[in-house]
């Protein structure tokens, strides 16, 4: 097995990767930010400024805290050395204050914690094979994902640019997932359930989570058939499981339930007043939905399918079914190990994404991201992750929309994209083309779709009149493929499950 940072080289080209591009986050603080910018500000400056029991009631700013209770005691943490930057972003009242010292201190305080997600990316790359690795360097899948990863154009844009803390986030998943590839099941289980606790949405990918971990910790599997009898249930196993998330359940949320201020802490958390769809539609179900119902309205057939009838309900119990079936499926095969796991994973986040409540375009990287450690196995995986990353990515466009960042998004959105397609092209040559002439086809409309987006459209009437035209398309076109590479990771998850499960029979 190759392993990243094995010998003096390895170490070396690893760690020229994440200072390369650390180096790039920097030359990015002074760029475009988004209101999420204010929202961590206020957030520092109502963790410090205020008692816990007035953090999930302060409501001086719209932006109000609605993070789980691990979050805010980051922000928390953060705000003590923030104080020495600019005292003055600490004042609840101070609104949209964004000083140069507040700019550099928040900007900072992103690279600064993404050293999380560069380790979760190293340890990552030691659980990859290398039995395919060429003679060149570029070409080992470890060098691939490590640059697929470090150098992701959606986490740089989102976290750098836009302005969140996605990166340790991601950091503790792939710890997490890592974890479990080792067999460190305790750890793994540990990690996300801290993660959980830091930011909810994660939650959308906690099925895979529990049965991979009922079925392969909890269970011994019989060698044979690799079927599970409750003979072989462990108790004591399970029991340390539940402790670990009891335990990091109340250091979470212990302090609000003995304030008797859990219904207060989960009504902000879980804000199902909000619409079915996010501001700017997240390119999903919804999205396609939206558009069509929209197309027909105009042309006179009316139907009234909308919000009033999509419930949170409905639009819980869509991933949810999507969920359990991948879910069953991986209950069923317990001899498929960690891959099976990482696969389901990666279904969940993304039925989640097609059909989730109020999902927010961002939430695209929370399947991109865990597939590109199967992208650089299989060429199947490859083929989807290409289509998946450049939709998904593109349909991140909209969030940058000042025109100091256009050439920005752009060139880093082109290098990315050349490098993930000669990169994983080059791993896989033997087997032929990634992808097929109607998926390249689709992929170059991209380009025109941008042009008429950016240059085009502003040049219009139609400009003022209808300003959310080129929202709306680059929607709809993204939600396309999206749509696409969801039915095709499905197909594929199942039919290589029960491929498997057929020669064990």
């Amino acid at each position: 097995m190759a392993a990243a940072g094995s010998g003096g080289s390895g170490r070396c080209w690893f760690l020229a990767l994440a200072l390369g591009v650390s180096l790039l986050k920097c030359l990015l603080i002074p760029t475009y930010h988004s209101t999420d910018f204010e929202v961590h500000r206020n957030w520092l400056a109502i963790t410090h400024s205020l008692p816990v029991s007035q953090w999930y009631y302060e409501a001086t700013s719209e932006w109000t805290l609605d993070y789980p209770p691990f979050f805010a005691w980051f922000e928390y943490a953060l705000s003590h050395a923030a104080k020495y930057f600019d005292p003055e972003m600490l004042v609840i009242q101070n609104l949209n204050y964004s000083s140069h010292a507040t700019v550099f201190f928040q900007r900072l305080s992103v690279i600064f914690t993404d050293t999380l997600f560069v380790y979760a990316v190293h340890e990552c790359c030691r659980c990859i094979s290398g039995k395919r690795s060429g003679k060149e360097l570029l070409e080992k899948p470890v060098f691939v994902l490590a640059v697929l990863l470090l150098w992701n154009f959606g986490l740089l844009i989102v976290d750098h640019i836009h302005f969140q803390y996605n990166g340790f986030l991601f950091g503790l998943m792939l710890l997490s997932v890592v974890r479990l590839f080792q067999k460190r099941h305790l750890e793994g289980a540990l990690l996300f359930a801290v993660l959980l606790h830091f930011k909810h949405i994660y939650i959308y990918v906690a099925p895979a989570y529990g049965v991979y971990l009922l079925r392969s910790y909890c269970f011994t599997a019989n060698k044979a058939d690799g079927s599970l009898k409750w003979s072989s249930f462990s108790f004591l196993r399970i029991t340390s499981l539940g402790l670990i998330v009891c335990l990091v359940s109340a250091l979470s949320l212990g302090p609000f339930a003995i304030l008797g201020q859990l219904p207060q802490v989960i009504s902000r958390l879980f804000p199902f007043k909000r619409g079915l769809c996010h501001a700017y539609w997240a390119p999903n179900f919804w999205a396609l939905y939206n558009a069509v119902d929209k197309i027909l309205a105009v042309v006179g057939i009316v139907i009234y399918l909308h919000d009033r009838w999509i419930s949170s309900r409905i639009s819980a119990h869509c991933p949810s079914f999507c969920d359990s079936t991948g879910d069953t499926n991986l209950y069923l095969h317990l001899h498929i190990g960690p891959r099976g796991f990482l696969q389901c994973l990666i279904l969940c986040a993304l039925s989640s994404f097609m059909f989730g409540w109020h999902v927010h375009e961002k939430a695209i990287l929370l399947a991109i991201l865990p597939l590109s450690l199967l992208s650089v196995e299989s060429p199947k995986y490859a083929g989807i992750y290409l289509v998946l990353t450049t939709t998904g990515h593109f349909s991140l466009f909209p969030l940058l929309f000042t025109s100091p960042e256009i050439p920005i998004k752009i060139l880093l959105m082109l290098l990315f994209t050349v490098y993930s397609f000669s990169s994983l092209s080059a791993l896989f040559r033997k087997e032929g083309p990634l992808l097929s002439w109607l998926e390249v086809v689709y992929l170059i409309q991209l380009v025109p779709l941008e042009i008429f987006c950016e240059i085009v459209f502003p040049l219009t009437s139609w400009n003022l009149q209808f300003p959310f035209i080129p929202l709306l398309l680059t929607s709809v076109y993204c939600a396309l493929g999206i749509t696409y590479a969801w039915l095709k990771l499905s197909i594929f998850v199942w039919t290589e499950l029960i491929t498997v499960r057929q020669k064990t029979e």
